[in-house]
């Protein structure tokens, strides 16, 4: 009972201030450029997904945490429709600030190409970053190595329009 109240406090006492303090809006102007820049190299889309804390249906679920962050990361991949790409190449990082959680979602025309080993170095090396407080650094590094994964598998044809199907800027709750 005591853990699931520190649980619910810590994530009321994350909120938008603590979002803007790790991202703020300069940082988030640069990642929405470096998105829109990854994105004329491939046919893929990306999506930065960060949330100070999760809602309170996700709090009073009596799973392990990494199982409920997992399964919000899944559902923002549905929510913001990163599921929906033509080719089934969306990407999806996704951080959850109040449990200093880090998830990669790809789409299976992306994820059958990759081997959830490469996937976990990603986050690992995401998460040291973070942990030094470098969440550009942490965040351009993840950009990079998911673009470079995209680019290798789904890269822009010679003459093809590139299509932003879904929005450059990070969504920030």
């Amino acid at each position: 009972m005591l853990q699931h109240l520190q649980r619910l406090f810590k994530h009321r006492w994350f909120d938008e201030s603590a979002t803007r303090r790790a991202l703020p809006p300069d940082l988030l102007d640069r990642l929405t450029q470096r998105v829109a820049a990854s994105e004329r190299r491939h046919s893929g889309e990306i999506r930065l997904c960060v949330e100070a804390g999760l809602p309170w249906s996700y709090l009073r679920r009596n799973a392990p945490m990494p199982q409920i962050v997992r399964a919000r990361a899944v559902m923002m991949f549905s929510k913001l429709r990163v599921w929906d790409t033509a080719q089934n190449n969306g990407v999806l990082i996704y951080l959850l600030l109040a449990e200093h959680a880090i998830e990669l979602v790809a789409d299976r025309g992306l994820n059958d190409k990759v081997p959830p080993a490469q996937w976990q170095a990603m986050v690992d090396r995401m998460r040291e970053a973070f942990r030094a407080g470098r969440f550009e650094d942490g965040l351009t590094q993840a950009l990079e190595e998911v673009s470079a994964l995209l680019v290798q598998h789904f890269p822009l044809a010679p003459g093809a329009p590139d299509t932003n199907e879904l929005p450059d800027a990070p969504h920030v709750m």
